[in-house]
């Protein structure tokens, strides 16, 4: 699964979406490739009713719907990236789950149209030979989902960062004006944690479990209706961005979650709402000691760009924990240089 960003029209859109539809199917039963919104009142960005959104679907559904709501306690919320979020989550959880029930001792993935390749390697405990084979399965559900949010962040932030030094996934489509917008890593983390509490409903399939999730989160959020979702982004123009058919994102989001929580930006001055942005933790790893467990989770870019990522990092091996501090640093400071507003 990997998210584009409609941002030059509908031509674009169909394009890119024919060309993720070839390319997803080296991916068979792993995540569909989606496209999503620029937070902005601009051509080819949809504002759904948050009420009739349609059903969750891992596979294709035409009566998905999606697009930008706006929710007085997470601000602006691209519907396209908390389901992509949600099944990138799932196939994580499932992978990790399928990798230790056979003690495997890595597994890897790469999202469709991205070249970067994300691999986990798996630490036992000494005694793993001798657990009976139920335990073992027992253990896997468990620590899969510890791993697997943890991963599906983590990838979700990178793809960000991948774009943000100039990764293009479409060469229709520059990727870069989309990188971290405002929306995007709370509507990521959104997807990751309804994912958790979907796949583990003890009566719905996922699907189902999703389309409630999605709507129960929105309304506890306070969404409001498409009206002010597309209002509070144009009382942004020409200050967090500029344009309509070609659109400059002049405001960027670099709150990843580093002290532990993505605090959401809210579009000031919403007559309609008069909430505090509601944090949300990220995804840890804490927990794996007490199973006798560990990780080395290691992204290897696999891009034209490494370079500057490398020497932003201080390293040619990137590790999450270890490196995302170092380049987010470097992001912000490139956001300087562009003349971007940006938040942390």
């Amino acid at each position: 699964m990997m998210i584009q960003k409609s941002r030059t029209g509908k031509l674009a859109v169909l394009m890119t979406a024919i060309a993720m539809l070839i390319l997803s199917g080296c991916h068979i039963n792993a995540p569909r490739a989606r496209y999503g919104s620029l937070p902005s009142n601009t051509f080819g960005t949809k504002f759904p009713k948050p009420d009739k959104l349609g059903p969750h679907s891992f596979y294709y559904n035409p009566f998905e719907v999606n697009g930008l709501v706006y929710t007085c306690k997470g601000g602006h919320i691209d519907i396209y990236h908390i389901r992509g979020a949600a099944d990138n989550t799932r196939h994580f959880i499932n992978l990790a789950r399928k990798a230790i029930a056979k003690s495997k001792k890595s597994f890897s993935y790469n999202y469709t149209l991205e070249l970067s390749v994300h691999k986990v390697t798996l630490t036992y405990p000494d005694n793993w030979k001798d657990i009976p084979k139920e335990e073992k399965q027992r253990i896997a559900e468990e620590v899969s989902y510890i791993i697997g949010p943890y991963v599906a962040h983590n990838s979700l932030v990178w793809h960000e960062i991948l774009t943000w030094y100039g990764t293009n996934f479409a060469v229709i489509d520059p990727e870069l004006n989309s990188a971290f917008t405002w929306e995007d890593v709370y509507s990521n983390l959104i997807g990751v944690k309804l994912a958790v509490k979907a796949m583990q409903d003890p009566d719905l399939s996922y699907d189902k479990a999703m389309t409630k999730a999605i709507y129960d989160e929105l309304e506890r959020l306070d969404v409001q209706p498409k009206e002010v979702a597309k209002k509070a982004a144009e009382s942004v123009n020409n200050k967090w961005y500029k344009g309509y058919f070609f659109t400059d994102m002049l405001m960027r989001n670099f709150d990843v979650g580093l002290d532990g929580s993505v605090t959401p930006m809210l579009v000031p001055g919403v007559e309609e709402c008069d909430c505090e942005p509601e944090p949300k933790t990220v995804p840890t790893l804490d927990g794996l000691e007490l199973k006798d467990s560990g990780i080395e989770y290691e992204i290897k870019p696999n891009v034209f760009e490494q370079g500057a990522i490398f020497k932003a990092a201080g390293s040619k091996k990137i590790f999450p924990d270890k490196h995302f501090p170092a380049i987010m640093e470097d992001s912000v400071e490139r956001a300087k240089k562009r003349g971007d507003l940006y938040n942390l």
